[in-house]
């Protein structure tokens, strides 16, 4: 089904929403001036086409619904003069493309603290939260019984890097290759979220220096498989054990994911893991 079709559906919704978000607006606030009495509150037409960069008519169609197809460029120009935030340019791309916007990946986040109580009601269920360059920004007790982030600095608690550049890491991972190759790839879908920021890039190219498998995995450009399955990992004083694990997003306009595992039960990991997790714990 074509935009022009799709907007026959979201005609009134769009007409409403422009409206409302032009009238919220004083002419001070986009630079321009007050000038004389208006009849109706915010802006007019006519200065938000032209702030916009479009003409009148072709602006009152939009604001109509009329059956006029609009780039990307222009919502985003529009976004900007009528000072929508991301939720509300997520709503305005939704309205007239029917696809939400691509949204620019940022790599530093805050973690919500209901994000950390729930992790913490995860018992037995190893959880930990990582942004898109997959810094480990937080996890729960049964996590870092496994993967010991807290004993890392805060620059090397990173979940990529753990991979390639950390003993330990490695050999937690058995097989190491296989799920180091399938993670690899995982990681390369939010990296082209992110291109842009200085911290991802720099963490490639020392993983590039630092690791002869990185570099060459990186250079190869290949894709594997989706974000959940199974991971198989050597627990020192239990031996290998096998885990089902997903990726949840928790903040989407943050790039947040909570990644959880849970030992499997069909062949007694999941009552031995536990075993062994509150041994540690006593």
């Amino acid at each position: 089904m074509s935009i022009i079709r799709n907007m026959e559906r979201t005609r009134k919704e769009l007409s409403e929403f422009l409206r409302s978000r032009r009238e919220r607006l004083s002419p001070s606030e986009v630079g321009l001036p007050a000038g004389g009495r208006r009849r109706t509150p915010g802006l007019r037409r006519e200065e938000v086409a032209a702030l916009a960069g479009v003409g009148l008519t072709w602006y009152t169609w939009l604001e109509q619904g009329r059956d006029i197809g609009v780039s990307a460029t222009f919502l985003d120009n529009l976004s900007r003069v009528l000072k929508l935030d991301a939720a509300e340019r997520r709503y305005l791309y939704l309205l007239t493309q029917q696809r939400p916007p691509a949204e620019p990946g940022k790599t530093w986040c805050v973690v919500p603290a209901v994000v950390h109580r729930l992790m913490a009601d995860l018992v037995s269920r190893p959880a930990y939260v990582i942004n898109l360059r997959w810094d480990v920004l937080a996890w729960n007790s049964a996590a870092d019984h496994v993967f010991h982030f807290s004993t890392y600095s805060p620059e090397h608690r990173n979940l990529i890097w753990m991979l390639f550049a950390d003993g330990p890491t490695r050999a937690l991972f058995d097989p190491w290759g296989d799920q180091a190759l399938q993670m690899l790839s995982h990681f390369r879908r939010d990296f082209v979220k992110a291109t842009q920021e200085p911290d991802i890039c720099a963490l490639i190219k020392e993983l590039e220096r630092l690791s002869p498998e990185f570099r060459q995995w990186w250079q190869e450009q290949d894709i594997h498989g989706s974000d959940y399955g199974w991971r198989r990992l050597s627990l020192e004083g239990l031996g290998p054990v096998t885990f089902h694990y997903t990726k949840l997003t928790i903040d989407q306009d943050r790039h947040l994911r909570l990644v959880y595992y849970a030992a499997m039960e069909d062949d007694g990991s999941d009552q031995g893991f536990a075993a062994w997790l509150n041994g540690r714990q006593a």
